[in-house]
């Protein structure tokens, strides 16, 4: 049994929070970049040019990407063989997240109750999705996402019938009714599958997979390209003001489901998708 002591993560989500506020995914930027080069609205090209300005600033000053550095989440994927000593586990990931956003000088957005809203003034508590794995080793991946972008998220209980041609109806309406709100361009994850939870939580998951990828089903691959080449053609363009860049990635994760039901979820990005991992 391998030990890891809990200090060791409360040091981890700390420095993964600093690194994913102030530096965009290297992937997204290289999607802006490819991006630039096939626009043709001169105001777009403008505008996806300040974005990676900002990018460029934000990596080489230390400075937040966005001043909503947003709610974290914190996905931790803990092997079999791996013993959290010396503290808890859930109390060692908000520490992370607490001295992250004093030390950062970033924004405190999280309140603890929805309907008091008192300021908790230090951004906790993290959203955390502990997962078993094999192995000894402990993977921490951060996700600090603002809520421009999450409140324009949706859920839907299709129903089976519904089928592929349901799925796209849903999000594209999703997509054409509050795209412009969520600072396009965007990256969206969708979520098939599993219940109302599961499926939520897959569209949360599908925004960290890297936007070269596809998935290893074929259908899905060939669903995502779908998607995404019809979403560019609604024109809502760089932050709404239109163009051919809506969407720099759709990413599909699925999993199995009930014989009567269809759960569908769109968890939709900002361009300034903030993500970083290590493995302990």
């Amino acid at each position: 049994m391998r030990k890891i002591e809990a200090k060791e993560i409360t040091e981890a989500v700390a420095r993964l929070c600093l690194k994913a506020n102030f530096n965009l995914r290297p992937d997204v930027v290289l999607a802006l970049k490819e991006a630039l080069g096939k626009e043709d609205s001169p105001r777009a090209k403008d505008i996806i040019r300040t974005l990676l300005k900002n990018a460029s600033i934000s990596k080489k000053e230390g400075l937040p990407l966005c001043q909503d550095t947003g709610m974290v989440t914190v996905f931790l994927k803990i092997g079999q063989g791996v013993r959290i000593v010396g503290g808890d586990l859930r109390e060692a990931v908000n520490e992370g997240v607490r001295r992250a956003y004093r030390e950062g000088y970033l924004r405190k957005s999280v309140v603890d109750d929805p309907l008091i809203r008192k300021n908790t003034r230090d951004n906790t508590p993290a959203v955390i999705h502990p997962e078993i794995v094999p192995g000894d080793k402990l993977k921490v991946t951060v996700l600090p996402k603002g809520f421009g972008a999450e409140n324009i998220s949706a859920l839907a209980m299709l129903k089976p019938s519904e089928g592929k041609e349901g799925v796209k109806k849903f999000v594209m309406d999703t997509v054409r009714r509050h795209g412009a709100n969520g600072c396009p361009p965007l990256i969206i994850g969708i979520g098939l599958g599993g219940t109302m939870e599961k499926a939520a939580l897959l569209a949360k998951e599908a925004i960290l997979r890297p936007l070269g990828s596809h998935h290893r089903k074929r259908h899905i691959a060939i669903l995502e390209k779908e998607l995404l080449r019809e979403i560019n053609k609604l024109g809502i363009g760089p932050q709404g003001l239109g163009g051919e860049t809506t969407v720099l990635g759709v990413k599909v994760e699925v999993y199995p489901t009930h014989i009567a039901g269809l759960p569908v979820a769109v968890n939709i990005s900002c361009h300034a998708l903030r993500q970083a991992s290590t493995v302990l």
